[in-house]
């Protein structure tokens, strides 16, 4: 209840706030529509980060819905991110138990795989960062999905950090419980992580690769990852050809 008058206080302080601006004279035209338009992001900041730290789990999915529309209408910003990563984290890196020592009281699923959804929208290094974090410590199938697929769509693969900790996700669950629409994930982020980089070549992402094509899976799962090999493969001959080419005009 306290989060609920802390959300109406904010929002009652913020009608006043944008009545304020909007009273003042018409000589300050230019001035105001910066000064509404700044007003108007902050307050949007205020009541999603008061949304999420919230404890009641729809609230914090309200939250995630002002963050989508303020991504698509181009309003992120670091104060959206730190927000995404609290949501993301929330549960399992940051956890809230019952009297201190009981039950986790803060464990959203939900809440983590569309807060990962996010955080690929985003697709700052910053967001690839959380999102590795997720997948090295979260436990839900759904959240870790979301978080691979979000990992693919940005792309990026510095020192195969990304390719690195897929593999070992899919190589977890292979081992207890193998998920085929978690391996199903790690192939699409393999092919899109190879589109953006020319290729991929850490070994621990094609032996996951081989070990999907060959493992406990659904057939349609084995067939893509065969498929994937096939397009990884195609990335490394036409990097040796290039580098034929360039030992050919050397010579």
């Amino acid at each position: 209840m306290k989060t609920w008058y802390r959300i109406g206080a904010l929002l009652a302080v913020s009608a006043m706030a944008v009545t304020a601006v909007f009273g003042q004279t018409n000589n300050n035209k230019k001035e105001l529509s910066v000064e509404e338009s700044y007003l108007q992001e902050s307050i949007e900041q205020m009541v999603i980060r008061e949304q999420a730290r919230a404890d009641s789990r729809d609230m914090k999915l309200v939250a995630l819905e002002y963050i989508g529309e303020a991504i698509k209408g181009g309003r992120a910003n670091p104060e959206i991110q730190k927000t995404l990563e609290y949501l993301a984290l929330e549960g399992t890196v940051s956890q809230a138990r019952e009297g201190g020592v009981g039950r986790i009281i803060n464990n959203y699923p939900d809440v983590r795989a569309k807060a990962a959804q996010y955080l690929g929208e985003l697709g700052t290094k910053e967001a690839k960062d959380v999102l590795v974090k997720m997948v090295l410590s979260d436990p839900e199938p759904m959240v870790l999905t979301e978080a691979i697929k979000s990992l693919g769509k940005i792309g990026t693969n510095e020192n195969d950090e990304v390719s690195t900790t897929i593999s070992w996700i899919v190589t977890r669950f292979d081992i207890l419980n193998p998920d085929n629409i978690l391996a199903l994930s790690a192939l699409e982020a393999y092919e899109k992580i190879a589109e953006k980089n020319g290729g991929i070549k850490d070994p621990a992402a094609v032996r996951t690769i081989i070990r999907i094509a060959e493992g406990n899976y659904i057939r349609p799962v084995q067939a893509r990852a065969r498929e994937t090999l096939n397009t990884l493969r195609k990335y490394t001959a036409q990097q040796n050809n290039k580098s034929g080419g360039q030992s050919s005009g050397q010579k």
